[in-house]
């Protein structure tokens, strides 16, 4: 069983990794591979890279404290999240995903688009979200 995490270290993604890893444990061939989108470019400074490194890192330690067999990715490949994160899904076979939703305006939800309900409609498999 492959699962993602859709992370980037704010509390609502450490609760998705939470519900991820309870499921990897009941499940001994599990995979789960925690991902951060970044849409790369100028942008984007190495101190930004370092941090999402760091939060990567402690994601990573966290699952491995549980014996759960997990890989930590930082994408950037020139997409929104949405879509990287559900490419990824796709290519890799994964089962689940897991995702942490931040409470945002209707204002701003229509400017600036919304991660979890692009994965929500477009993902490949069930998808699970948390506050």
């Amino acid at each position: 069983m492959k699962l993602l995490v859709a992370y980037n270290g704010s509390p609502p993604s450490q609760r998705a990794l939470e519900l991820a890893c309870e499921k990897a444990k009941t499940n001994a061939d599990a995979l789960v591979y925690v991902v951060t989108s970044m849409e790369g470019g100028s942008n984007e400074t190495l101190e930004d890279i370092q941090a999402v490194e760091e939060k990567l890192e402690r994601a990573k330690d966290y699952l491995l404290q549980f014996h759960i067999s997990c890989e930590t990715l930082q994408l950037a490949r020139g997409l929104t999240p949405g879509e990287d994160l559900v490419k990824f899904a796709e290519d890799n076979g994964v089962d689940h995903i897991y995702i942490g939703i931040e409470k945002k305006s209707r204002t701003r939800k229509l400017l600036l688009g919304s991660t979890a309900q692009f994965i929500i409609l477009r993902g490949p498999c069930p998808v699970t979200t948390t506050k």
